[in-house]
């Protein structure tokens, strides 16, 4: 799923990523905001508060502020090292932002909930970074068609989408409309199970509810590593 770059892209590989990654999402998203009461998957609203606030008090406004920076820094790290190593190690070029992604989760998880409640802006500020650099992940390798952490410009996409099924009457674009439409609605569900199965783990695991996202990505990464392991060898027996 993550082995897959440029050309060697395809349909599905797109598919089955938008599923695992807004699955991940979903999770976050609910988790963390049971946990710290944040925000903690996109910075909309953040914008909306940091302005409503700074009237009154811009302390509060400032933290805000840097949830936004968060976010920002998260996609930027995450594609300098996609970047940096597909110049000195392009066969894990991208399988190493989202171990860097699993760890990080998985550290939160496994934070004491003491700290977590009395952190939160420190809490909200690791997963706000851990989902921009998803984001930017998932951004990048399938060329800007997924996105995953958000779903107000999916659903304006949705809409314009199922419009365009009234006007566009040849069949190639009928097919390419339904496949992107197909694609939305994968997103949709699936960050809508994802934060379902958070919401009702939360009360039992609390933060523990996140190695569950972890352990999502880690188990993907290492079917994806079998995988290329396996036609690695097999190229090697062919050639000799």
């Amino acid at each position: 799923m993550f082995r897959h770059k440029g050309k060697s892209r395809n349909y599905k590989h797109n598919l089955g990523l938008a599923a695992l990654l807004s699955f991940v999402a979903g999770i976050v998203n609910v988790a963390g905001y049971l946990a710290v009461q944040r925000l903690t998957t996109n910075v909309t609203g953040h914008f909306a508060f940091m302005v409503e606030v700074i009237k009154v008090d811009w302390h509060l406004s400032l933290f805000y502020a840097i949830y936004i920076l968060c976010f920002f820094l998260g996609s930027f790290s995450s594609n300098f090292i996609v970047e940096w190593l597909n110049g000195i190690a392009p066969r894990i070029s991208f399988q190493m932002p989202v171990f860097i992604e699993a760890s990080t989760l998985c550290l939160v998880a496994f934070l004491p909930f003491a700290f977590i409640t009395t952190h939160t802006n420190l809490v909200a500020c690791i997963l706000l970074f851990s989902m921009g650099f998803q984001n930017s992940l998932v951004t990048k390798i399938s060329n800007s068609v997924v996105r995953t952490t958000h779903l107000t410009g999916l659903f304006t996409d949705l809409g314009i989408e199922l419009s365009q099924l009234f006007f566009f009457k040849s069949k190639v674009q009928h097919q390419n409309l339904f496949s992107s439409i197909k694609l939305r609605f994968v997103i949709i569900i699936s960050f809508f199970i994802g934060g379902l199965i958070s919401g009702v783990f939360f009360p039992i695991f609390k933060m523990k509810t996140l190695t569950l996202a972890s352990m999502t990505l880690l188990s993907v990464l290492l079917i994806d590593f079998v995988i290329m392991e396996v036609r690695y060898v097999r190229i090697v027996r062919k050639r000799v």
